[in-house]
């Protein structure tokens, strides 16, 4: 492939600093933009940066957005959608996409419109009228919260009682301690069965046909166990456009192509034997997902997001097994705490026992004199990942790659993919939904 030039784009948390940096490593020309002034470290000794992402807009041949973000002006959706007209190549959004994500009343409606089965859900602004529904319909509900407040991932609760009181208690103590921020939620019953994320990437007209399914694991602790963060660990793998994705994304093809939307898509469900039960959408790359895909990518990345933001058919070549990813985390994650960030965190070396980077991918680090070092606020300063043809293989490969790190205070779950290993992979097997879309 011809050296391209692509334009990363983020205002928030500079999401897509390892894309930038693999794009980069190809050969490509990169140019970086990070809006948030907190962030803007992040990638420093990596990446190409720029200061004015709209100055370079000619000079790109590929813009990238990292998330759905709203600018000074418009939203990134509508950014994108511009520029698209404009003649840009961008991987990037649209208004109604950036809205299934900011509004899950308005994702659940699209999917009902469109033959998708849904789980019960009621969307409120009000606490009273949320906590009236649970007691008179008793269930184990999740809360949801909507707007704002949906980013503060602590606050998604999942309900445990069969007559519905811990969820009722907990709504009235959101009422007291958040009802100035938390202007509505969703109140979504509770299905048990394996949890299962389907990605698949759009071109502007269909699907490529490799879809990734991923298992994301976003407590804080192994075991789920603790708060709620943006996520600990993703396993994975690729398949084909089976009955998972058939049944999903498979009847929204249509509506993301009059759409025009470009890149990762990404719908979490719950599987059981009676069904697939869709919970919510990520119309952007995940985090950490992204870095874990990349991992498993074995043509040229670069090469695959040309074509994507071109309305080609990449050519996408992918490892054939079981993919696994860790995030190594810093305190105070998942909590802001600045002090604690600066007399723990801030600036921490990430040292390596080896000279091998395999595996080793970027979240909030830069680069000093060759040293690598945390950066921005957050405190994920880099994923982990393994491969393999199990997915006990994966984690072999992954946590033998994290046992040659050494970063003060740093801390991770190990048991990232021990979910499909002690049953998930069979429950999906013996409910039909991994073979062919006609199975």
């Amino acid at each position: 492939m011809d050296t391209e030039r692509f334009l990363f784009v983020s205002a928030d948390a500079a999401l897509i600093t390892d894309l930038a940096w693999q794009v980069h490593r190809e050969g490509h020309d990169v140019k970086y933009y990070i809006e948030a002034e907190s962030d803007r470290e992040i990638g420093d000794g990596f990446v190409p940066k720029t200061d004015d992402w709209r100055a370079d807009v000619e000079w790109a041949d590929v813009i990238i957005f990292d998330d759905i973000w709203v600018g000074s002006d418009i939203g990134t959706g509508a950014l994108a959608e511009k520029l698209r007209e404009d003649g840009k190549a961008v991987v990037g959004g649209t208004p109604n996409t950036d809205h299934l994500e900011e509004d899950r009343g308005y994702a659940m409606e699209i999917l009902e419109d469109h033959g998708v089965n849904t789980v019960e859900h009621h969307i409120f602004d009000d606490f009273d009228a949320g906590i009236q529904h649970v007691q008179e319909n008793p269930a184990p509900y999740v809360i949801k919260p909507l707007g704002e407040v949906q980013n503060v991932k602590r606050l998604l609760y999942v309900g445990n009682e069969d007559d519905g009181s811990d969820v009722v208690d907990v709504l009235r103590a959101y009422k007291k301690a958040w009802g100035h921020r938390m202007k509505g939620f969703q109140l979504q019953r509770k299905v048990e069965g394996v949890e299962v994320a389907i990605c698949g990437f759009f071109n502007g007209n269909e699907f490529i046909d490799q879809v990734n399914f991923n298992f994301e694991h976003k407590k804080l602790f192994p075991g789920n166990i603790g708060p709620q963060t943006g996520e600990m660990g993703t396993s994975m793998f690729w398949a084909g456009q089976n009955k998972l994705f058939k049944e999903t994304f498979g009847k929204l093809e249509d509506w993301l192509a009059n759409e025009g939307y470009v890149g990762s898509i990404d719908i979490n469900c719950i599987v059981n034997e009676n069904g697939i039960y869709p919970l919510e959408f990520t119309p952007r790359f995940g985090y950490p997902t992204i870095a874990l895909q990349e991992e498993s990518i074995e043509s040229s990345t670069g090469e695959f997001f040309y074509d994507l933001a071109h309305g080609n058919d990449p050519e996408l070549e992918v490892h054939n097994g079981y993919q696994i990813g860790v995030r190594i985390v810093l305190p105070p994650f998942p909590f802001d705490d600045e002090k604690t960030y600066d007399e723990n965190s801030r600036n921490a070396a990430v040292v390596f026992q080896t000279e091998s980077r395999e595996g080793i991918h970027l979240e909030d680090a830069k680069k000093v004199d060759g040293q690598w070092r945390s950066a921005g606020e957050n405190g994920m300063p880099v994923v982990v990942t393994g491969k393999g043809e199990t997915m006990g293989a994966a984690r072999e490969q992954a946590y033998d790659r994290i046992d040659d790190i050494v970063v003060p205070n740093m801390y991770y779950r190990d048991d990232i993919g021990e979910r499909w290993i002690d049953g998930d992979g069979d429950r999906l097997q013996a409910w039909g939904y991994l073979g062919p879309a006609d199975a």
